[in-house]
């Protein structure tokens, strides 16, 4: 027997609530960067991580139309992967460790594989 409460608000969703949650460890981590990458590197990555979010809460209100919930859900997965890519760069500079990013990166991953799932599931989600 399924005992989990109905999903009524995409806050309720549980990718989203990991998504939220790992937008915001960027945005403590990103504090920590230099001062001269305050216009590029920080702001590109706080901006892909937060659409990932703002991309999901958009697609569950749109859930009447199969296809746009898709297509934001694929929006949602392209700003995860783009996070993943900032992470590599802020790696490769050397503002952030291996382990953070393995972590951060290993975050996504299981985000981007439930936004597929929900994806390839959503008739489940939509009405």
């Amino acid at each position: 027997m399924d005992h989990q409460k109905p999903i009524k608000h995409f806050r309720d969703l549980i990718v989203y609530r990991r998504s939220f949650e790992a937008a915001m460890k960027i945005y403590i981590m990103t504090k920590a960067f230099p001062c001269d990458e305050r216009y590029s590197l920080v702001d590109q990555i706080r901006r892909s991580s937060r659409s990932v979010c703002s991309n999901l809460a958009e697609g569950w209100r749109k859930r009447k139309y199969e296809a746009v919930f898709k297509n934001k859900l694929t929006d949602s997965m392209q700003e995860a992967s783009e996070t993943q890519c900032w992470l590599e760069f802020s790696l490769a500079c050397k503002y952030i460790d291996q382990d953070t990013f393995t972590k951060m990166d290993d975050d996504y991953e299981q985000i981007i594989a439930m936004l597929n799932s929900m994806d390839m599931n959503s008739g489940k989600f939509c009405f």
